[in-house]
């Protein structure tokens, strides 16, 4: 297993420690430089800049995304460390100077199930830490001295307690599987869900293959409110138009990934000529890797439960 240990700013810890959330973007200035250091699931570890020479808590890692400032805003919102687009676009200009975007790219490093360690409990730095770090360093859980670490880190995890969503208080569970098992049990928040959808379907509308990414939404196929979960396989990249018929009921997507209209959307509405233009025909652009795949099971749950037949 590796464990990245980033350099962080102290505000962003800060804000992120009074709002407590389930998912966090750990953003990067540029979105031209792809972060390839973790599997999901691995550990996302956070070091503040020096003279705090501390490791004050960290996160698991889902995925890294290039994204407009502004899709990281309506993905993450307060998660991003800062209170509005504003402030995160004013940020992303402290660090590029001679690029005034104004919606500029920014590398999205996504966490899920982030932890926050009290004063008392921050970790001294290895000492292998080097003084002119500035981004940050690697290690793997094999050796000696990433195995100290993770031990510290899994040691403080363990001390901590939890309320989930049943209202129950139980330990957090420092114990994840790793890669593409992570991404289908791990504790994923909204945030993660519309990225890595938005990721799994290339960035283009399932049923047109529209490629305008902010008019691209990632729907749920069972709605989280009624217990669908925020995963890959509950999850189907649509343009913003037919994500709303979708929620409707008025489009669904068979479990043989063919897309059909519901006859009342003319009965009701009289109108939906460029709709029922697609009826019948298989999804345009699906995921590469087939577990990514809408699955069945909620496939089935939107044709019996949302589908206006």
């Amino acid at each position: 297993m590796k464990i990245w240990v980033a350099v962080t700013d102290k505000n962003w810890y800060e804000h992120l420690v009074r709002l407590a959330p389930e998912e966090v973007n750990f953003w990067q200035p540029s979105g031209s430089k792809t972060f390839r250091v973790l599997q999901a699931g691995e550990p996302f570890l956070f070091k503040l800049h020096s003279p705090e020479n501390f490791i004050v808590g960290g996160g698991f890692f889902v995925r890294y995304s290039a994204l407009p400032a502004s899709l990281a805003w309506e993905a993450f919102e307060r998660k991003n460390g800062v209170d509005s687009l504003n402030d995160l676009i004013l940020r992303v200009r402290r660090y590029r100077v001679a690029d005034q975007s104004v919606d500029p790219i920014i590398g999205c490093n996504v966490l899920a199930e982030p932890f926050f360690f009290p004063r008392r409990e921050w970790i001294p730095v290895p000492p292998t830490w080097a003084a002119n770090i500035v981004q940050g360093k690697t290690y793997e859980s094999e050796s000696e001295a990433g195995q100290k670490l993770w031990d510290a880190v899994q040691e403080r995890i363990n001390l901590g307690l939890r309320i989930r969503d049943t209202g129950s208080i139980e330990p957090v569970d420092a114990e994840h599987r790793f890669g593409a098992e992570y991404l289908a049990r791990g504790r994923l928040g909204q945030g993660a869900f519309r990225v890595l959808v938005t990721d799994a379907y290339m960035r283009r509308c399932a049923v047109t293959g529209e490629k305008t990414l902010p008019v691209l939404e990632a729907a749920h196929i069972k709605p989280y409110a009624a217990k669908g979960p925020h995963s890959i396989e509950n999850g189907i990249l649509l343009r913003s138009d037919l994500h709303k018929l979708f929620d409707l009921g008025y489009v669904t997507v068979t479990p043989s990934l063919v897309l059909e209209v519901s006859p009342r959307l003319k009965e009701e509405w009289e109108n939906g000529r460029e709709y029922y233009a697609y009826h019948g025909k298989e999804l345009r652009c699906r995921p590469i890797e087939a577990a990514e795949f809408p699955g069945r099971e909620y496939l089935q749950w939107h044709n019996e439960n949302t589908f206006k037949a």
